[in-house]
């Protein structure tokens, strides 16, 4: 039988502003993590981004603030490791919010401090923020954390490789002992392991899919192409196939490259990397998800925590370091079930590392390679 979100037993409120929304059959790691998290159990899930995994967290937290009287400090905190994801959680939080009373502050870097400061300070109930900027906010005494019932910890592996290990320590720091925290992590090794420990008492263990492997619902490709013969191929790409593209590149100068190339050559291209101010980060991931510029290049850092719907085809232009963010990229195409295409670019001396990636993720990709582009033999 279908699980429906009013099997879960929430209020009145929050069901009308979750049928207002349309959310109608709850994801996997929704029905795995909601009941545990509104009984106030810790939470510790492993589960991709594209899962279903902010509303998880959300629900809760909207429960949680209905039945709190104090409205003038923060009684929950959301960390994740990009602006871009926070701001997706912050749009997300405000059209499932159960009252206008429910205020949220977004804190992150790269945008005003003073719209930030003005929300905490009229009392925002929840915080989504990058850790960085929230330090920064703590060392200076304009925020404080005493009140926090709710700790979220969203994308904890990808906090970890960003250098977020002690800046989240020294905010925890200042959060009550007794608190209820949910850790969500596409992987569970090594420093998440730690992260678990500490902060997480009991939690309820949710694993959604394997950790590391690519949906089923993509099809995997790869072509081996010698590097000067990738911009040309990636052209012809966007010829046959139809939908958006998403490229992923090594460098903030091939992400510069790649879209100017394509711009040159009559696609309309926009990139996103490290060197792009946030704004233009924010304009170009606007005008892809509205479909007014087709592709998007990305360096990884850039992309990470992205959420981006209806991509139709991934493009790895350059080869990825490892098999974790091989699985990152090519989850950005096949979402809720969706059909996919994630195509590598590997050269003649690549690969090896392919098969490694291959090795690791127990996959095995469709093989193509290019001796032109009017003649591609399996």
């Amino acid at each position: 039988m279908t699980t429906q979100f009013s099997q879960f037993t929430l209020s009145a409120a929050l069901m009308a502003r979750i049928d207002d929304n349309k959310f109608e059959i709850p994801t996997p790691v929704q029905i795995a993590a909601i009941p545990p998290a509104l009984e106030g159990r810790d939470v510790l899930a492993t589960a991709q981004t594209g899962t279903g995994k902010t509303l998880s967290f959300l629900i809760p937290i909207v429960e949680m603030l209905q039945k709190t009287k104090d409205m003038n400090a923060a009684q929950a905190l959301i960390l994740l490791p990009t602006r871009e994801l926070a701001m997706q959680v912050e749009k997300a939080f405000i059209a499932i919010r159960s009252s206008s009373q429910q205020t949220v502050a977004l804190v992150v870097g790269g945008l005003a401090e003073r719209s930030q400061l003005d929300a905490i300070r009229r009392g925002a109930r929840v915080i989504v923020s990058t850790p960085g900027r929230l330090e920064d906010f703590l060392k200076r005494r304009l925020v404080r954390l005493d009140q926090v019932k709710v700790l979220v910890l969203d994308e904890v592996d990808r906090m970890l490789d960003m250098g977020f290990q002690p800046a989240i320590a020294r905010i925890a720091a200042t959060l009550p002992a007794v608190r209820q925290t949910l850790c969500y992590s596409a992987t569970l090794e090594g420093a998440v392991k730690d992260v678990a420990r500490k902060y997480l008492n009991n939690p309820a263990r949710i694993e959604i899919g394997s950790v590391l492997k690519p949906a089923e619902n993509v099809e995997l490709r790869t072509f081996e192409v010698e590097p000067d013969k990738k911009q040309e191929l990636l052209e012809h790409l966007l010829e046959v196939e139809e939908g958006s593209f998403l490229v992923f590149v090594r460098t903030k100068h091939g992400a510069d490259r790649v879209a100017r190339r394509l711009t040159r050559s009559g696609w309309s291209a926009t990139q996103i990397h490290g060197d792009r101010s946030q704004a233009q980060r924010n304009s170009a991931l606007r005008s892809f998800t509205e479909g007014r510029h087709r592709v998007l290049v990305a360096t990884d850092v850039a992309a990470r925590g992205i959420d981006v719907a209806n991509v139709a085809h991934v493009i790895n232009f350059d080869l990825p370091k490892v098999a974790e963010d091989f699985v990152h990229r090519v989850g950005r195409t096949g979402r809720a079930s969706a059909h996919g295409v994630a195509s590598t670019f590997a050269g003649p001396a690549e690969r090896g590392d392919l098969a490694r990636i291959e090795r690791t993720l127990s996959i095995r990709m469709k093989r193509f390679r290019v001796r032109s582009m009017s003649e591609q033999a399996a």
